[in-house]
């Protein structure tokens, strides 16, 4: 046997020598990768001759090297000492190196770093096969596969003593990293020597992918448990008994007492649930936005509940947890995607009158305070404007504002609107009942609309829901608690409904905290022109398009009554411009309730109006062009102050002063 051993190497030997001298590519009985890889370094200009030391790293490079692989070398430690147990005192190195086949890392006896035969096996020493030939290492890397290269199968011929073992380590994602290997006297050349240290890097790949699970495992921990803290929403956790066994911040915030005291408490206990039965489904069941009730510190706390049991391995619910948010946020959410929110400012108020000026002072120093407000005013005057700008400047603008106009719902839905009924209250009823305008309103702004319309049977809950604050829903005996802003709006006289009995005076007295008045279109005629424009240009924006006004327009529009007030000025201002001839609005594009009280006073035909209209027209841009050079005089100049007063913006005042030759 030992006889056909060295008979193989010495053929070996033989080829390698036709490979180096020669060059004799035509090799018989020599494994391909070994031939490939003689091939690689004669290319490479690897010298088989050479004797020197290995080409190492520099001792900060090894520095760095060692400590960007701390974890490989720290995994691989074990593994290397057990495979060195097989090998002690036999003079076999462990070597363990990087993805470039720089050693990081080598176990053997004393005498073996004396041996000349393994000189070059040292820390930051290199076994590329550009450096050190045709080698385990080296070509392992090549090949990204394990191998066994024994004596004269080396390259470089001061290597033939060696037989060297070697097999790649892979990362999870499939990269190499590293080599190990185990290199001895070739004499001592064992086919098992690879298989062991193939097992060992098997096993040195393992611990790298349970490493990663773990790393992973506890990435995902860490997520859920800062997830779990920092969640807006209440999380319990309960067990299969229903006992709560943790819970988040939020909840302990929610719940307002202290975590000794909720753990171990059955989840009953703690919550008050508002579905049939009066109790939670049970841990085992999946259920969403039950409403409950919890008795906190500061009272009752109305949240919507949502359960999900948790199941183990072996398909066992072992406990559930459940999901608190409070019906307040819900109804924000609601409100944000429903339009249950005010978008008008006092800016949006157009008026220069000292009495739309008055009306506005008043509801902006009553805007941050908490008092009920009652806006009174005719049909038309914008009540709901002042509404939303109160809201918009309030403490509690980022609420909802709710409006409901109590005159527009039939006298007996309007309970069922104001408070919300439960499931079953009457026939009809939604399932799952519905909350009411208080309800949805909470933390924000109501805006009773009409008020003197509301029945009188409803004006008693009211008057009890503005005192306690809060509501009951029609069905039910559970208080919800409330905090709503109530702003009220009528065209009657409410202190009259109260002599005549048809409405409550304690109902009045309670509403009529603050009471603003909103004065009518026809007490404030220099906004008119001011409003008509301002109409005019937000229509043109609307169509894309531009509209001129002849001059004489605006002396009959501001002498008109305007019964139906701003309102009526808005439908007006639209029939004109969409019966505008090339966009110019004159007086055919008024209704004929506009200039028929003149034609009767004058005894003119109409026709005979709109003949006149040149000479008409000259006069009231005489009398324009006085009234801007007796403004900008006024006003020491101020284009900006001239606009406001005469209703105009400043590039229709500048493009006036120009055709009028005005210099300022």
């Amino acid at each position: 046997m030992q006889g056909n051993i060295l008979s193989i190497l010495d053929r070996i030997h033989g080829e390698w020598e036709n490979f180096v001298s020669a060059g004799n590519r035509d090799i018989a009985g020599i494994r391909s990768q070994i031939v490939e890889s003689w091939i690689r370094c004669s290319q490479a200009g690897v010298s088989p001759y050479d004797t020197h030391f290995h080409k190492s790293l520099e001792e900060v490079q090894l520095a760095d090297l060692l400590q960007k692989k701390d974890t490989l070398i720290k995994i691989a430690k074990p593994f290397m000492s057990n495979l060195y147990k097989f090998v002690k005192g036999s003079g076999f190195v462990v070597v363990l190196t990087d993805e470039n086949g720089f050693i990081m890392d080598m176990l053997c006896d004393d005498d073996t770093l004396k041996n000349p035969m393994t000189r070059n096996f040292f820390s930051g020493s290199s076994w590329h096969e550009d450096e050190a030939g045709t080698n385990a290492i080296g070509t392992a890397l090549m090949i990204q596969g394990p191998i066994q290269v024994s004596g004269a199968e080396h390259y470089c011929q001061k290597h033939h003593c060696l037989t060297c073992s070697a097999a790649p380590i892979f990362d999870p994602n499939g990269r190499v990293i590293g080599i190990l290997d185990m290199s001895g006297a070739s004499h001592a050349s064992h086919l098992h020597t690879l298989g062991m240290v193939v097992a060992a890097a098997e096993a040195i790949m393992a611990q790298l992918r349970i490493r990663q699970k773990n790393c992973e495992l506890a990435l995902v921990n860490s997520r859920l448990s800062n997830f779990f803290n920092t969640v807006s929403d209440g999380v319990l956790m309960v067990d299969k008994n229903e006992v709560i066994t943790e819970l988040n911040p939020a909840a302990k915030f929610m719940i307002g007492r202290s975590e000794q005291n909720i753990i171990g408490m059955p989840i009953g206990r703690l919550l008050d649930c508002r579905a049939p039965g009066g109790r939670l489904p049970s841990a085992v069941e999946r259920y969403s936005d039950v409403e409950i009730m919890i008795d906190t510190k500061d009272g009752i706390c109305h949240c919507l509940a949502s359960g999900e049991p948790v199941i183990n391995e072996m398909g066992d619910v072992t406990g559930s947890f459940i999901v608190l948010r409070p019906i307040k946020q819900v109804q924000n959410l609601v409100n944000r995607f429903s339009g249950y929110y005010a978008t008008l400012q006092f800016s949006d108020i157009i008026g220069e009158s000292d009495e739309i000026h008055e009306a506005i002072r008043l509801a902006t120093l009553t805007a941050t305070t908490s008092s009920s407000i009652l806006l009174q005013g005719e049909s038309g005057t914008g009540k709901e404007i002042f509404a939303q700008a109160i809201h918009n400047r309030s403490n509690q603008s980022s609420g909802p504002f709710i409006a409901l106009n109590c005159g527009a719902i039939p006298r007996e839905l309007i309970g069922s609107e104001l408070f919300g009924y439960e499931e079953g209250a009457f026939t009809g009823a939604k399932r799952g009942g519905k909350p009411g305008k208080f309800e949805l309103a909470s933390g924000g702004t109501l805006f009773l609309d009409e008020i003197g319309d509301m029945p009188l049977e409803q004006q008693i809950s009211l008057l009890r829901v503005i005192q306690d604050k809060k509501v009951a829903r029609i069905g039910s005996d559970k208080m919800i608690p409330v905090n709503v802003r109530l702003i009220c709006a009528t065209n009657r006289n409410l202190l009259q409904e109260v002599e005549r009995g048809t409405f409550r005076q304690d109902l009045f007295y309670r509403l009529n905290v603050i009471s603003i008045t909103i004065p009518p279109l026809r007490n404030r005629v220099r906004d008119i022109p001011m409003l008509f424009v301002h109409f005019l240009e937000k229509m043109g924006r609307d169509r894309s398009c531009r509209f001129d006004v002849e001059l004489d327009v605006f002396d009959y529009v501001t002498q008109y009554s305007w019964p139906g007030n701003v309102r009526e000025l808005q439908n007006v201002v639209e029939r004109a411009a969409s019966l505008a001839e090339n966009g110019v609005i004159s007086l055919r594009q008024l209704p004929a309730e506009f200039y028929s009280p003149f034609l009767q006073a004058h005894s003119t035909p109409a026709h005979q109006v709109f003949e006149n209209r040149e000479q008409r027209q000259k006069l009231v841009k005489d009398s324009e062009k006085n009234k801007i050079i007796n403004l900008l005089n006024r006003h020491a100049g101020n284009v900006s102050r001239v606009a406001r007063e005469m209703g105009f913006s400043r590039k229709t005042l500048y493009s006036k002063m120009r055709s009028y030759a005005i210099q300022n």
